[in-house]
């Protein structure tokens, strides 16, 4: 069943890349200069690399782990000397005409790595050693992503932190992360005076709530929080105007609704929306996209491919990718839960993280509810270096399914 979801979804992918990219006079399907030919072309390569993946023993990979950390390590260092600059970031080596973008390759061997670290014998998820080892393999691809620069390749890489709590760590982290975040968000859209309230109510009542359970809770934990979390935010404004750069603000403010700018930073988004709105319950059909064949949302068959799905496929088709990836990432989680050995577990359980925070992503940038942070489709958007290396992940994936009885 996964095979099958994997090739209906990148079959769908060259469809709508297709018709994205689609004029009068434009090739055909293997028509190497045009965007579509050169999809197809890497289709067939990951394919090819897929079946050579399920021939390989399971353990090589394992084995593998380190140095294809450090290969990818080496590449990601190698663009501020021979990268090619693309949109502003240097994130691409361009051999023979074939663009290559390494930080696809350090996500699938930076997944690779934090399997093994974690199923190691002296590994223990609750010891701040371990914490720091594991975040600073995830650190370390981070940074160098972020100063090419490229953040929203960069940020996809907390995916790897979802198997760290199917592996025993405390959901604490989490709720702390969340609620950081969150506190964020709220501050920047509303008075500091509502959210001084807003927090209040809030920890008072986890107070009484906690207070009902066990009667010897105490009250200044809660005091403590409550200090920390108006400190922090109060300090919002500052990290927002002189942290972020003035694109990333205006991209927020524009999906907080803080700004209405449909010609300039809004354009993207705003044009994304008119497209998906206007193909109704069915879509126009197949090449029938007016706002498609217009060139009206710029980077369509990349970062918003999701906006000619909605436009031709209408409702009936979003909703059939929708589902085609949560069918994906849950068939990926329910085998992992059937693997005996731990190191394939943890592999499967980050890849499915990471598959699940890309079409999240992507598909809220199409419809303005997520800031734009450029990041592909999986399968889906154009991108040779993307559908080889979420390719890859699937195919080992598949390897690791196919002897999960086998102990090594």
């Amino acid at each position: 069943m996964l095979l099958l979801v994997y090739l209906v979804l990148v079959s769908f992918g060259i469809v709508n890349v297709y018709s994205a990219t689609f004029s009068e006079t434009s090739g055909g399907l293997f028509d190497l200069t045009q965007a579509v030919g050169k999809q197809v072309f890497f289709l067939v390569f990951s394919l090819f690399t897929g079946i050579i993946i399920l021939a390989i023993n399971s353990k090589f990979f394992e084995q593998f782990a380190s140095l294809g950390y450090f290969i990818s390590i080496l590449l990601l260092v190698g663009l501020f000397v021979f990268g090619k600059t693309v949109s502003g970031a240097t994130s691409w080596y361009n051999i023979g005409g074939i663009s290559f973008q390494p930080s696809e390759l350090a996500k699938v061997t930076t997944a690779l790595i934090i399997a093994s670290l974690l199923s190691k014998f002296q590994s223990d998820i609750q010891t701040p050693r371990t914490l720091f080892k594991i975040g600073a393999y995830v650190l370390l691809p981070f940074l160098l992503i972020v100063l090419q620069p490229d953040p929203g390749s960069a940020l996809v890489f907390g995916a790897f932190f979802f198997p760290l709590f199917r592996e025993g760590l405390n959901y604490s982290y989490l709720i702390i992360f969340l609620s950081v975040l969150s506190l964020f968000f709220v501050t920047l859209s509303f008075p500091f005076g509502v959210v001084v309230g807003i927090i209040v109510m809030l920890i008072f009542l986890l107070y009484f709530i906690f207070k009902k359970m066990n009667p010897k809770v105490k009250i200044w934990p809660f005091l403590i929080f409550l200090m920390i979390s108006i400190g922090f935010s109060f300090s919002v404004d500052y990290i927002f105007d002189n942290v972020f750069q003035q694109r990333h603000r205006d991209r927020i403010n524009i999906v907080l609704g803080k700004e209405v700018d449909t010609q300039g930073v809004g354009y993207n988004i705003n044009q994304s929306k008119i497209a998906i709105g206007s193909g109704g319950l069915k879509g126009k059909g197949f090449l029938e996209g007016t706002q498609t064949k217009g060139d009206f949302v710029p980077e369509q068959h990349t970062d918003y491919i999701f906006s000619t799905i909605g436009e031709e496929w209408g409702f009936t088709g979003s909703f059939f990718l929708i589902f085609l990836f949560c069918l994906l990432v849950l068939r990926i989680i329910l085998q992992a839960e059937k693997q005996t050995n731990k190191f394939r577990r943890i592999y499967s359980y980050g890849i499915a993280g990471l598959i699940f925070i890309h079409f999240f992503i992507n598909i809220g940038m199409s419809l303005g509810m997520v800031p734009t942070i450029g990041i592909p489709l999986p399968f889906v958007s154009y991108g040779g270096s993307s559908i080889l290396a979420f390719s890859i992940m699937v195919f080992i994936h598949l390897n690791f399914d196919a002897n999960r009885l086998n102990d090594w």
